[in-house]
Parts: C-alpha cells; sequence; structure tokens
C-alpha cells in the first residue's frame, strides 16, 4: 500500500536520513542531491512511502519543476526488501501518479558511482533513457540524468 506524505513516522525519518547519508557516503563531496526531510515537504512535492503489514518497504517522491516535467527524488528501498521488486513497484507508482498528474517527461538524478549501478538498471529497465542535466543540474562525471517520455 503506497501512502502520501507520511512524515511523522519514526520509520520514515530512518529511512530518509538513510537515504541521504548513503547518497552522501556513496557521491563525492557537492555531488550529492539528495534532500533532507524538510526540502521535501514542499508544495511542489509529493511523497510516497510504501508499506505491507505495516512495514515501511520503501520512500520516493516527485518533484514538480516545470507544468509538464517533474523529477524522481528521494528513492529509497529500506536494506531488507531489497532485490525483492520493491523498488520497481515505487518506481511505477511514481510513473503513475505523474502521468495521472499530466507529466510528460520524467526526469532523474542519481549518482554514477558503484553503489547506484542497481537502481541505474532499474531505472533502464523501466523505461528511462540516459540524458543530459536538466533544470537546475550542471554536468557532472558523478550524476547520470536520465528521462523517461510518457507522452503516448
Amino acid at each position: 500500500m503506497f501512502r502520501l506524505g507520511v512524515f511523522d513516522d519514526a520509520r520514515v525519518i530512518e529511512a530518509l536520513r538513510a537515504h541521504f547519508e548513503a547518497a552522501h557516503a556513496n557521491t563525492a563531496p557537492g555531488s550529492a542531491h539528495a534532500l533532507e526531510i524538510a526540502a521535501l515537504q514542499t508544495p511542489q512535492i509529493r511523497f510516497w512511502s510504501a508499506w505491507d503489514q505495516g512495514a515501511l518497504l520503501a520512500i520516493g517522491a516527485l518533484k514538480r519543476f516545470a507544468p509538464r516535467h517533474a523529477e524522481v527524488k528521494s528513492m529509497y528501498v529500506v536494506e531488507a526488501m531489497r532485490r525483492r521488486g520493491v523498488g520497481g513497484a515505487m518506481l511505477r507508482h511514481l510513473i503513475a501518479d505523474a502521468r495521472t498528474g499530466g507529466v510528460h517527461q520524467l526526469w532523474l538524478e542519481t549518482g554514477s558511482w558503484d553503489y547506484f549501478r542497481p537502481a541505474i538498471g532499474m531505472y533502464l529497465r523501466h523505461g528511462f533513457a540516459e540524458t543530459g542535466p536538466f533544470n537546475d543540474y550542471v554536468a557532472d562525471p558523478n550524476s547520470m540524468f536520465m528521462m523517461l517520455d510518457l507522452r503516448d
């Protein structure tokens, strides 16, 4: 089950902390773009958490940065749930949410280091293609930029 905007649960706060710390630990200084909890609590961001029988599985967010463009932010799967399809389920949920919201192009930035290889593979399997920087990002060898065209 997916829940919108659950920021008051200690498990969600811990997952956000773990995501932020892992992104910064596995990326060169100045190249990590993971958001802290306060930055996720803005009107242009829709934050989701995935649950199964009261257990947190994953988190993910969509950040609208133009009328028909959004970015996947803060995708993170709880360590114990990795390699079980949870990340793909969250990504499909975010893609569906973007489509429902009228998004035409869904973008993302992820790290280029080995730690991020499983995520990159998942994004490619879901139709994302490598592209250049978008929105306010600049070219960075520590980042990979991807985009999924949602227009039918």
